[in-house]
């Protein structure tokens, strides 16, 4: 997983190592805090990803919740769920980055 993070990611927990491990615990402790499984986890914040027009995060969590056991269809649906809260431009873009992932 470390080679699939973001040069410029690893760049700043490189030159902030405390800062980095502090973010890499966040997440961790975030996710081992409350009953939603890693799956359904990396669907939300796909979503979040796909709002904020973050190619990178979507790339991300695509991949994410793909190994956690998501099918294809759950993860488009999850941002096809999204259409009326962040629009259509938005959708369609975040659907043209996950497909980067899926026909990969």
């Amino acid at each position: 997983m470390e080679n699939e993070l973001p040069k410029h990611y690893k760049s700043i927990r490189n030159r902030y190592e405390e800062y980095g491990r502090a973010l890499s615990e966040l997440g961790k402790t975030i996710k081992e805090s409350g009953p939603i499984d890693d799956k359904t986890a990396h669907l939300i914040q796909l979503g979040g990803a796909a709002a904020i027009r973050s190619e990178g995060g979507v790339h991300s969590h695509t991949r994410r919740a793909l190994e956690a056991g998501a099918s294809s269809d759950e993860v488009y649906h999850s941002v096809l769920l999204l259409t009326s809260v962040i629009g259509f431009p938005n959708v369609a873009a975040a659907i043209s980055w996950i497909d980067d992932i899926v026909d990969e």
